[in-house]
């Protein structure tokens, strides 16, 4: 693997000279404000997105909307109070060209909305986005009557052809390398003049709570969903068609960028305090509670928030990622630190994610001195001591991340393009420093 030329800007990742003490308010969820955006693009009626993520992915997703006609105005609630985006569903046009950047959600959630445009819609994106599986969709809704254009390829680049409707109807997907791949289908499916019947025909399924996540949220916005979680077949999600209503939605913070700052409590021995947790939740990360516990932490749920402290060691930890694969760069360097060996498990599939993220972490903690090794569907991690160097991101904001979890322990860690952070978690650095004091 090789770092992008283009990126080498270096950051000094802060080195902590004692115990974290702090409160951090982690900004709104990726997973949730994309979701949200497109359910209200396809609305019957305007909706309010209070307390929206404003970074790469979420702005790429409203920006290819805003491509296919759909109008996002970008200001305060309707109480005059905090940051909200109204969402006009204005109609979906074609002629238009969509920026997906490197973000999984764009590029797998959109194209079933431009099958509905009426009129072409081209896709492109990041070089690295060639190299992410799409063919789950493309072969889907080419099954449920869409007209896509890929050479063949399974990937960007393309265009949907959009017939102004959809026929849908039952069709079997093999999801084992996104999770994405049901939840884009499911997402537009209320739009679609039969709904959708999914099938999920693969041997593994990852991330199933971003699925539950966009059942849970079709569910409010009035859509009829029978979902294995309901007691319906396993591995079977059907949609009926119908109108969607246009909803004032507050969005939750987003729990798995809270991650780097409760790993620093654990780390340091120290105290992180994230308000507005949600006591109920269908984000993945909130398995960070659970995970972080077992690695030596503690933490109580208030009514403020998530209090979280670290007891001043940090154990290893042999646990089964695969339903929250994104949480694994963040333990992977906890894990580095930790006073025993440590196995993660049940993520084969992030290897197709925004970089080979398995090769990418056992490079970069290895040429720090440490001793990871890939296993066929995850890492064994032998704590071993670490010492200063460059830390290389892939541009991946997990991996840069992670680098700065390990550069509260170790001196003179160096992180290239902190700024790829800026996909889903703007001004981390300096939400980073902030947390230290500085």
């Amino acid at each position: 693997m090789t770092a992008n030329p283009v990126h080498t800007a270096l950051w000094p990742a802060p080195h902590a000279s004692g115990a974290v003490d702090a409160t951090v308010h982690v900004p709104g969820s990726k997973s949730v404000t994309n979701r949200a955006l497109v359910l209200a693009a396809l609305a019957s009626e305007p909706g309010w997105l209070r307390r929206p993520l404003r970074s790469r992915d979420t702005l790429l997703m409203a920006g290819g909307l805003r491509a296919m006609g759909i109008e996002i105005e970008e200001g305060v609630g309707p109480d005059g109070t905090g940051e909200a985006w109204r969402v006009l569903p204005t109609g979906l046009r074609g002629q238009a060209t969509v920026d997906v950047g490197n973000a999984g959600t764009v590029m797998r959630f959109l194209p079933p909305v431009a099958a509905l445009a009426d009129g072409p819609v081209r896709f492109d994106g990041d070089p690295r986005s060639y190299e992410r599986p799409l063919n789950g969709v493309i072969d889907a809704l080419r099954h449920l009557g869409a007209r896509i254009d890929d050479d063949d390829r399974g990937a960007l680049p393309l265009t949907v052809h959009g017939g102004g409707a959809l026929d849908g109807g039952t069709v079997s997907v093999d999801a084992s390398s996104s999770s994405q791949f049901v939840s884009a289908l499911l997402l537009s499916a209320p739009r679609f003049n039969q709904g959708v019947e999914v099938r999920h025909t693969g041997s593994t399924l990852p991330s199933v709570p971003h699925i539950r996540m966009t059942v849970d949220m079709l569910r409010a916005v009035g859509a009829q969903v029978d979902s294995p979680d309901s007691g319906g077949e396993p591995n079977v999600w059907r949609v009926t068609p119908g109108a969607l209503l246009g909803r004032d939605l507050t969005i939750e913070p987003d729990l798995s960028n809270a991650q780097p700052f409760l790993a620093a409590a654990l780390v340091t021995g120290g105290r992180v305090v994230v308000p507005d947790w949600p006591a109920r939740t269908t984000q993945g990360g909130d398995r960070l509670r659970e995970i972080f516990t077992e690695m030596g932490g503690s933490c109580e749920l208030t009514d403020y928030g998530l209090v979280f402290t670290g007891s001043g060691s940090v154990h290893g930890i042999d646990v089964d990622l695969g339903d929250v694969g994104e949480l694994a760069p963040g333990v992977a360097a906890v894990a580095a630190l930790a006073d025993s060996p440590s196995t993660l498990r049940g993520v084969a599939h992030l290897r197709l994610h925004e970089t080979d993220r398995l090769a990418a972490l056992t490079k970069e903690i290895n040429e720090l001195g440490g001793d990871v090794t890939e296993t066929a569907d995850g890492l064994h991690i032998r704590p071993r001591p670490l010492h200063g160097g460059v830390f290389h991101t892939y541009e991946d904001h997990r991996m840069a991340t992670a680098g700065a979890v390990i550069g509260l322990a170790v001196e003179g860690v160096r992180i290239e393009n902190v700024a790829t952070t800026a996909k889903t978690l703007p001004d981390f650095p300096d939400l980073w420093t902030g947390m230290l004091g500085a």
